[in-house]
Parts: C-alpha cells; structure tokens; sequence
C-alpha cells in the first residue's frame, strides 16, 4: 500500500496533458476492440483456434470482449485503472502468444507489443492527476 501511494505521490507531482491523452487513448483503443469483438465474434474465435485445446472458447470470447469493454471505459477515465490493466494484461500476453503459436501477423504483433508497454507503463504510473481516482481522492 506504501509502494503505490508513493508511486501515485510521483505520478500527480510528473503529469502532464500528454500522457493522459495517452491513457484515454489506450482506454478508448481497448474499448472499440472489445466492441469489434462482440460484433465480429467469429473472427476471435478463428483468432483463438491454436489455442483451442487450453480453455474454453466461449468462455475466452466472452471474458476479452467484458474486460476490453469494461476495462477500456475504466482507463479512458482514470477509474481504478491499475486493477483493469490487471484484467487486461493476460489478454494482452495472449495476443502476442497467438502470433507465435498460429499464424504470424505483424501488424497485430505491434499493435498487441505497444498496447502491452502503454500498460505496463500505466500499471506503474497510475491514472494520473487528470482522472476520476484523483477528483475523488480530492473531494473526500
């Protein structure tokens, strides 16, 4: 509790507009792949294929599209955002693991590699002066 009270003492002293531009921009990116997963769920489970014989296919659909809707909405505000970089980073790991397992897509190893810096980055910088957490650590 001490490591992040002086982690979030050394966010709110170092923010700047542009890194939450960044967070909301993370948040909102999450946000829309999880709609893009609910409304193409055919193409997560073709995605999941090498992965098939591990977990439940339905249930790994479901559980990405809740946590990228739930947990993007969650960053893109600043609301309890290092509890939904927690949810999301085994998804994160995933993508990268399934480009390495099943067919290699470039283009969605980077994508999957900068979303995975952007929150490790978050998971140690918090959600920042400008966020929910910090307005209503502010008004209690």
């Amino acid at each position: 509790m001490i490591r992040v009270k002086s982690l979030n003492k050394w966010a709110n002293a170092h923010t700047y507009y542009f890194i939450d531009i960044l967070r909301v921009a993370l948040g909102v990116l999450l946000f829309l792949k999880g709609i893009n997963f609910i409304t193409q769920t055919q193409t997560l489970v073709e995605l999941i294929k090498p992965l098939q014989g591990f977990a439940g296919t339905m249930f790994t659909v479901h559980y990405v599209a809740f946590a990228h809707l739930i947990g993007g909405l969650l960053i893109a505000v600043g609301l309890l955002t290092r509890w939904a970089l927690l949810v999301q980073l085994p998804i994160i790991f995933g993508a990268i693991l399934i480009n390495f397992i099943g067919i290699m897509q470039p283009g969605r190893l980077l994508e999957a590699s900068v979303v995975l810096v952007f929150s490790l980055f978050f998971l140690l910088y918090g959600s920042g002066k400008h966020s929910m957490d910090y307005n209503l650590k502010m008004n209690q």
